[in-house]
């Protein structure tokens, strides 16, 4: 069995060689959300994972969700979690603890994690250098679900620059400095455009784009927009999806080359779409 092992990882770095030259100096955003965040198992694999990219020269933007521990939270506060179409509707309330509970500790303890595995990280929200600016997504309504106004990429490119990788939560302001929750796919298709990223990734907690959603076998491993057009107005894509796959959308008409949406939940899975041809989750491309 050791031998077998063996023989599997030695498979694995010839399959990877021909991705290692390519990737290196490119830019990937990886959004970093769903039940994977609460496993500390997969969090620690995840985390290496992610460190070992930035070991080959990969300049990596992180940005992360957190929505289970908002929940959490706010049941412990008598607050009801509310959605629309798969987006979180935040009150004043909501808000308050989402922005306590992204920046104060989600993204707090991302950023002491990357740093004690030797990848000096700074945390950010979309309030740090005006990183983003932000305007209500149901204006004239109690709703401080936001949506993106802009993006200035300057503090990341100088992080990127000198060797850090940026670590945000997705909250942000307007003009005014209301403070908005934003959908994090939405915050990591955004970063990723206006950095000219090569690749978006999806880390979640589901397989991918399925054809039947009650049949993880039926995951869908490459499409173009045209093909996600049709699976949308079939219904097959919804719920949860439908921000994840719009945000794959507007990455790929905004130049980013390919994105990716995969499963968290299962070991190393970003090294598996990363470095293997047959990959693992659902490749999005233009």
């Amino acid at each position: 069995m050791s031998n077998l092992l063996d023989s599997n990882r030695f498979h694995f770095l010839i399959d990877a060689l021909p991705f290692l030259s390519k990737y290196s100096g490119s830019t990937f955003v990886i959004k970093y959300g769903g039940s994977v965040m609460q496993n500390d198992i997969l969090k620690s694999s995840v985390i290496a994972d992610i460190c070992f990219l930035r070991l080959l020269g990969i300049n990596l933007v992180l940005v992360h969700g957190g929505g289970l521990f908002i929940n959490d939270w706010l049941e412990k506060l008598s607050i009801e979690p509310k959605f629309h179409n798969g987006i979180r509707v935040t009150d004043f309330d909501t808000m308050q603890v989402v922005e306590m509970v992204l920046v104060g500790k989600v993204n707090r303890e991302l950023v002491s994690l990357f740093n004690q595995n030797n990848v000096l990280s700074v945390g950010l929200s979309g309030k740090d250098a005006n990183l983003i600016k932000a305007s209500p997504l149901f204006p004239y309504s109690n709703n401080l679900t936001g949506k993106i106004d802009s993006v200035n990429s300057s503090i990341l490119n100088l992080l990127l620059l000198n060797n850090f990788m940026p670590v945000i939560a997705s909250v942000a302001s307007d003009l005014n400095g209301t403070t908005y929750n934003i959908n994090a796919d939405t915050v990591a298709s955004a970063i990723a455009s206006s950095l000219n990223a090569q690749k978006l990734i999806l880390l979640t907690d589901t397989p991918g784009i399925l054809s039947d959603i009650n049949d993880p076998c039926s995951l869908i491993k490459e499409l173009n927009i045209c093909k996600v057009r049709q699976l949308q107005s079939l219904d097959v894509i919804s719920g949860g999806m439908i921000p994840k796959v719009q945000s794959c959308i507007c990455a790929l008409e905004s130049n980013v080359k390919s994105t990716h949406i995969i499963d968290g939940r299962i070991k190393h899975a970003l090294l598996y779409e990363l470095f293997t041809h047959n990959r693992i989750g659902s490749m999005i491309v233009l």
